[in-house]
């Protein structure tokens, strides 16, 4: 005999077993909660598929052959790992100890997660946190493509597939390089900024996305009509183009708060508008939280950013 013994179904192992056991195809019917014609079927399909009979009856004794008792037995060893691997899942479930792996936007990745991870770890040694930094709409790819387990976004996502959670509040201002003439100035407006050389996120960029939608709701300019120099793939290299002289820019104040406090950028009001958002914490609605993705979500829901009044 050598037959492909890959297409047996756990149903019908659990139908010789029970067959094994009760020595009658009624009461091992019975037993699965099955028919006793479906239960028959289960064995004489495989029968068909290892090509040799299985159980035998002989005055009205029912016993299985020496190829049913090999399976049978190979069965039940089956069940015994199986029901071992589903016990040793059980106990991970309830372990605090684990490896959560996080996707996130430059901002939070940069300037929140270092913060409030080191806090975490902290308060719980065993809980281990990987960070892939990228951009908002990298980051939700990650999420979707399993890649990631827990994601961090600057901008408001809908998808079925996500639970997206409201976390930090977050602020855009106007930065300048202490040198510029603007420095002290009381307010400026979106028509003089626009003519300004601006230093702008990428694509993708969510502080680039949430600029663009106020513009588009607000005013009558868009981004693409600014004076844009140049288009970064970071808050940190915008930043540094900004101290260099390179332009003005619409930033996160998570990212200034250093520079702006020592004085080497400014900060200037701008007349009539203020941009603010949320970021947002998400993950698959199906994904199968562990005790360890359960503890840091709990942890993460009630940090709170010590920058300026910002506050959940």
């Amino acid at each position: 005999m050598n037959r492909d013994l890959r297409n047996i179904t756990i149903q019908q192992l659990k139908a010789l077993v029970n067959l094994a056991e009760e020595r009658s195809f009624s009461r091992a019917a019975k037993k699965m909660h099955l028919t006793q014609p479906s239960l028959t079927k289960h064995i004489k399909n495989l029968e068909e598929q290892l090509g040799t009979r299985l159980a035998d009856r002989n005055n009205r004794q029912l016993s299985l052959t020496p190829a049913g008792r090999i399976l049978c037995e190979s069965a039940k060893r089956v069940f015994s790992l199986i029901n071992d691997t589903g016990e040793k899942i059980a106990r991970l479930k309830e372990n605090e100890s684990g490896n959560i792996l996080i996707a996130a936007s430059t901002i939070p990745a940069t300037y929140i997660l270092p913060h409030s991870l080191s806090e975490f770890k902290g308060a719980h040694h065993d809980i281990h946190c990987s960070v892939k930094t990228s951009d908002s709409d990298s980051t939700l790819d990650m999420i979707l493509d399993d890649e990631a387990e827990i994601g961090f976004v600057g901008r408001e996502i809908v998808n079925r597939k996500l639970h997206v959670e409201p976390l930090w509040k977050d602020q855009l201002v106007l930065v300048i390089p202490a040198s510029h003439r603007w420095r002290g100035k009381a307010g400026v407006s979106l028509g003089e900024i626009s003519k300004e050389p601006f230093v702008s996120r990428e694509q993708g960029s969510a502080t680039r996305k949430v600029l663009e939608v106020y513009l588009r709701k607000e005013t009558d300019l868009y981004l693409a009509g600014f004076n844009i120099v140049c288009e970064l793939g970071s808050s940190e290299a915008v930043k540094e183009a900004v101290l260099a002289g390179l332009g003005i820019s619409i930033i996160s104040t998570h990212a200034v708060t250093r520079e702006l406090e020592s004085g080497l950028l400014c900060a200037v009001p701008m007349e009539n508008f203020s941009i603010e958002r949320n970021f947002y914490m998400i993950y698959k609605t199906r994904f199968g939280l562990m005790k360890h993705h359960k503890v840091f979500l709990d942890f993460i829901m009630n940090y709170e950013l010590a920058v300026g009044n910002l506050r959940r």
